[in-house]
């Protein structure tokens, strides 16, 4: 279990991780969704102790994070946004590489190569080099990479950025049967697809502070079920509703091009952007249902 308690960080007087509490649970698949300059990565660098906190604690089953303690360390793998992988070297030797570095025996890390680029769809690769991969494959070397030490818990930033939707879903998939194994995950997105898609549970921040943390589902219906989108003069104004039956009446006296569908996620977010992140709301006065 990771528990974050009371933690704070700043950057030249100004706070960006404000009083932060969130625990994640052994086996949870827990999305931090929030605008760019929310607190999300500075969170998550703390977590790695890229960065050290001004105030507050992180435990990893019971036992406090710090630079000193190795063992507990050991328990996390990290992907960040950005590729960090040598050009010169093949698939084999950055996973060879990263092995050695984690002190894995040979036989292990060789094993342990060859399972995880299985997994990844990797294998026909490993004797390419880094500059001969696309984008995607590069981002799935990352994650072989972070997962041939064996983590309890993975935390991936961004980890999908700039791929195109085939590659994206390979990933998901990837992580959705490694979550399923039980390995415990964090992660941080802008698509909000994937939370919706593989989380069981969303952590909505902004200005460095955690509003609310629920599953997706329980997001959606604090908003409404049903969507209505009403065009007009090149806006989309957007109106939610528990039931069907409000939603369609709703349609049947509204003026201009209308739809009906189910209320996904990217509402929510958008709900929250406009209201929970301005005027403090939070759990369920995220959004009003019309």
């Amino acid at each position: 279990m990771i528990e974050i308690i009371d933690l704070c960080k700043q950057f030249s007087g100004k706070t960006v991780v404000d009083h932060v509490n969130l625990n994640i649970e052994n086996g949870e698949f827990l999305s931090l969704l929030g605008p760019n300059g929310a607190g999300k990565t500075t969170l998550i660098n703390m977590m790695t102790t890229l960065l050290l906190p001004d105030a507050g604690k992180i435990l990893i089953d019971g036992e406090e994070v710090s630079r000193e303690k190795k063992s507990v360390k050991k328990k996390l793998s990290i992907i960040s946004q950005e590729y960090s992988l040598r050009n010169d070297f093949t698939v084999l030797d950055i996973m060879e590489q990263h092995g050695r570095l984690y002190n894995i025996p040979k036989a292990k890390r060789r094993e342990k190569t060859a399972e995880v680029l299985e997994l990844c769809g990797l294998s026909e690769a490993k004797n390419k080099t880094v500059r001969q991969l696309s984008g995607g494959m590069k981002r799935k070397l990352m994650l072989c990479r972070a997962l041939i030490t064996e983590p309890e818990y993975l935390i991936l930033d961004e980890p999908t950025v700039g791929l195109d939707p085939m590659s994206r879903r390979q990933i998901w998939s990837v992580l959705y049967k490694l979550n399923e194994k039980g390995m415990t995950i964090l992660l941080t997105t802008h698509y909000i697809e994937e939370a919706q898609y593989l989380s069981k549970k969303v952590a909505l921040i902004n200005k460095g502070k955690i509003k609310t943390v629920a599953s997706p589902d329980e997001l959606i219906r604090s908003i409404g079920n049903f969507t209505v989108d009403i065009f007009h003069d090149g806006e989309i104004d957007s109106h939610h509703f528990m039931g069907k039956e409000d939603a369609l009446a709703y349609i049947a006296q509204a003026k201009g091009r209308t739809t009906l569908r189910e209320t996904n996620l990217e509402d929510v977010f958008i709900a929250f952007a406009g209201k929970g992140m301005t005027d403090g709301h939070k759990d369920s006065t995220l959004g009003k249902v019309d």
